[in-house]
C-alpha cells in the first residue's frame, strides 16, 4: 500500500502580525510629529528657553484666540477670506473654460488641453518668483510697463495689502486653474449626451441645459477634486510668503495667512510654543472640515 505523506501543518498567522509593524511605522510616521507639536505647544519653548523650557498649559492657546493684538485671528479671517475667494473663482472659471473647451466643432481642442498643463506643471517656486520679478515689479514688471504705455501710473502690486492679496490670488488661479479645468473637462465627457439631445427635443436652452444637466452631474464627480482643492489652498503657503515675505525681500505688505502667521512665529520670531499652538489650531480646524464634508457627501448618496 502506498504511504501516504504528510503534509506540513501550515502556520496560521494572527490578523495583527501583519498589521503591527505597520501600526508601528504609522505611529512613528504620523503620530508622534503631531502628538509632540501638541506637547510643545504646552510649552514656552522659544529662542529663551531652549533647553529649560516649562508647561505653560494653555497659554499659547489663549494667546492665540483670545488675545486681538497677537496677530491670530486676523490672520484666520484673511485665511477664510483667500479660500472662499479662490475657490469660487476656481470653480467658476474652470466650469465655464472647460464647458468652452467641450464645444462641438471647436479646432485644436488637444493643443488647447496641452498648454493648460504647463502652468500646473512647472516648479511652483520657480512660477512664483517669475511672476514677482516679471509681472508685479514695479520698474521692470510686465504689468507695470503695459500701464505706461496706456498712459496710466504705476502699481505697486505687492507693497499695499489689498494690490498684494489680489495679486497673490491672480497667480494662484493662474496655477491652480489647470488641475480644476483637466478635472471638470473629464467629468463632462463622462455625462450621457443622450440626455442633452432629449432636452434640445424639449426645447431647453444653454442655460437650462447648464442648470439641470451639467451642474448636477458634476457634483458628485467633482466634489473631491474640489474638497482637495480646498485644502491646499487654505494650506497655501508658498505664493504669500515668496511674493510678499521672503526674508531679504519684504515687500511692505502684511497680507498673513494662519499658516505664515505660524511660520513667522516659529522661524521669525523663535517662538515654538505659540507656533505649535497655532499648528494644532489649524488641524483641528482642517480635521473637523474633512468631516464635516464626509457627512455631506454621504448624505447626498443616501
Amino acid at each position: 500500500m502506498p504511504v501516504k505523506r504528510k503534509h506540513p501543518v501550515r502556520r496560521q498567522l494572527r490578523p495583527w502580525g501583519y498589521s503591527l509593524p505597520a501600526m508601528i511605522l504609522i505611529a512613528m510616521i504620523v503620530l508622534f510629529p503631531i502628538l509632540y507639536t501638541g506637547y510643545i505647544s504646552l510649552t514656552n519653548m522659544n529662542l529663551y528657553h531652549w533647553t529649560d523650557y516649562s508647561l505653560v498649559g494653555a497659554d499659547n492657546y489663549k494667546r492665540a484666540l483670545l488675545k486681538v493684538d497677537s496677530g491670530f485671528l486676523s490672520a484666520l479671517g484673511t485665511t477664510i477670506l483667500w479660500t472662499a475667494v479662490n475657490m469660487v473663482l476656481d470653480t467658476a472659471i474652470a466650469y465655464v473654460l472647460a464647458v468652452a473647451l467641450n464645444t462641438q466643432g471647436l479646432k485644436a481642442k488637444r493643443l488647447y488641453k496641452t498648454l493648460l498643463i504647463f502652468p500646473w506643471a512647472m516648479p511652483a517656486y520657480v512660477s512664483i518668483l517669475v511672476w514677482r520679478v516679471g509681472m508685479f515689479n514695479t520698474e521692470f514688471g510686465l504689468l507695470n510697463k503695459l500701464l505706461v504705455a496706456f498712459g496710466m501710473e504705476k502699481v505697486d502690486f505687492l507693497s499695499r495689502n489689498v494690490p498684494a492679496f489680489i495679486s497673490c490670488m491672480v497667480l494662484n488661479l493662474w496655477m491652480s486653474l489647470p488641475y480644476m479645468i483637466l478635472m471638470m473637462d473629464g467629468a463632462l465627457q463622462s455625462i450621457d449626451q443622450s440626455m442633452y439631445e432629449s432636452a434640445v427635443l424639449d426645447g431647453a436652452n444653454l442655460w437650462q441645459k447648464n442648470r439641470y444637466i451639467t451642474i448636477p452631474s458634476l457634483k458628485k464627480i467633482m466634489a473631491p477634486a474640489v474638497i482637495m482643492t480646498t485644502f491646499i489652498t487654505f494650506k497655501q503657503f508658498d505664493i504669500i510668503y515668496l511674493l510678499t515675505m521672503q526674508k531679504g525681500s519684504v515687500t511692505g505688505a502684511t497680507v498673513s495667512t494662519i499658516i505664515t502667521y505660524a511660520h513667522q512665529n516659529a522661524f521669525v520670531s523663535n517662538n515654538y510654543g505659540l507656533s505649535s499652538a497655532v499648528s494644532m489650531i489649524i488641524f483641528v480646524i482642517i480635521i473637523l472640515f474633512s468631516f464635516w464634508t464626509n457627512r455631506a457627501q454621504k448624505e447626498e448618496t443616501v
